[in-house]
């Protein structure tokens, strides 16, 4: 009797992690440098949500990756392109520009130091951080690392240093996104680490539209780089979003976001062909998908004249 498709699956995983063994009876290096590839790569194909949901398969006219895309004019309000703009999906490290407005909003001193503590160490998903428990880094820095440098640990420290700690900085997330009308928001935390922290693109807009207006959030997110000095060490963050370098963009406002539940996100303000638009990309798939469908927009706009603002 022939084995069932799953005893074959088992077969060639069990031979797969079989170690290839020399002569000497250990295994070979380069065996062994394959199968801890092999392992990331099962990890990193964990399905998102938006994949779980079914909402890769919807096709659109300029093939975009990402399972969520919603472009609008920031002045008329004027839809231009959407695509599952309803989907509520988990945001990642968008989470942390309603972060930064909470922050910005409570006209704290900029100069305060915060000492990141234990506290701000993720166990949600085991991610590295270049700022060491101990580190002491003031207000200013931390906002700045967060928005432009998506550091966690910054971001957790700006919410556990806030006035009432924690939870009532999350209370304070969720209370802006309703007072703005983002009924499909919810924050259980100030990073985008945990799944729970999730939105709609429509929502999203609403956040950024809302973000765009503040002078010091435009200027943070869209900061090519930054230095902090760190006891005798000057570290350079850089920006996650490359664009924000691209002379093809005119980038007013920017995030972006990263777990395996929400894919690749982005989320941007940006003067296209003359108009102001607010871009949404969320559940992208591929590294360097969210890029690329931005791109993709950017060029459909520039060269499609009914999209141009009239003279």
């Amino acid at each position: 009797m022939a084995p069932s498709v799953h005893a074959a699956a088992a077969q060639k995983q069990s031979a797969a992690a079989a170690p290839v063994v020399g002569k000497s009876g250990s295994a070979r290096p380069a065996a062994v440098a394959k199968r801890k590839r092999t392992a990331r790569a099962i990890v990193a194909a964990k399905p998102s949500f938006g994949e779980l949901a079914g909402l890769h398969q919807t096709q659109d006219a300029l093939d975009l990756k990402s399972g969520v895309v919603l472009v609008i004019d920031q002045d008329t309000r004027e839809v231009l392109f959407s695509k599952n703009e309803h989907a509520v999906l988990p945001i990642a490290s968008l989470t942390k520009l309603m972060t930064g407005v909470i922050v910005s909003e409570a006209n704290l001193p900029m100069g305060e130091m915060i000492t990141i503590t234990q506290d701000d160490v993720d166990t949600e998903k085991g991610s590295r951080s270049r700022l060491k428990v101990g580190t002491v880094l003031s207000r200013g820095e931390l906002m700045h690392l967060a928005l432009m440098a998506s550091e966690n640990r910054a971001a957790h420290a700006l919410g556990r240093a806030h006035p009432g700690g924690l939870a009532a900085f999350v209370e304070q997330m969720n209370s802006k996104a309703h007072a703005l009308g983002m009924s499909a928001t919810h924050y259980v935390e100030p990073t985008g680490l945990s799944s729970k922290n999730q939105s709609s693109a429509q929502d999203l807009v609403r956040l950024v539209s809302m973000a765009h207006a503040d002078p010091t959030l435009r200027e943070l997110s869209t900061s090519p780089r930054y230095q902090v000095a760190i006891g005798k060490k000057t570290l350079q963050f850089n920006n996650t979003n490359r664009l924000v370098t691209s002379p093809n963009w005119q980038i007013g406002l920017q995030k972006t976001g990263y777990i395996s539940e929400a894919g690749r996100c982005l989320v941007m303000q940006a003067t296209v062909a003359g108009r102001k638009l607010i871009m949404v990309f969320l559940d992208s798939a591929g590294k360097l998908t969210r890029i690329a469908d931005a791109e993709r927009v950017r060029r459909w706009v520039e060269s499609t004249p009914s999209l141009k603002p009239l003279a």
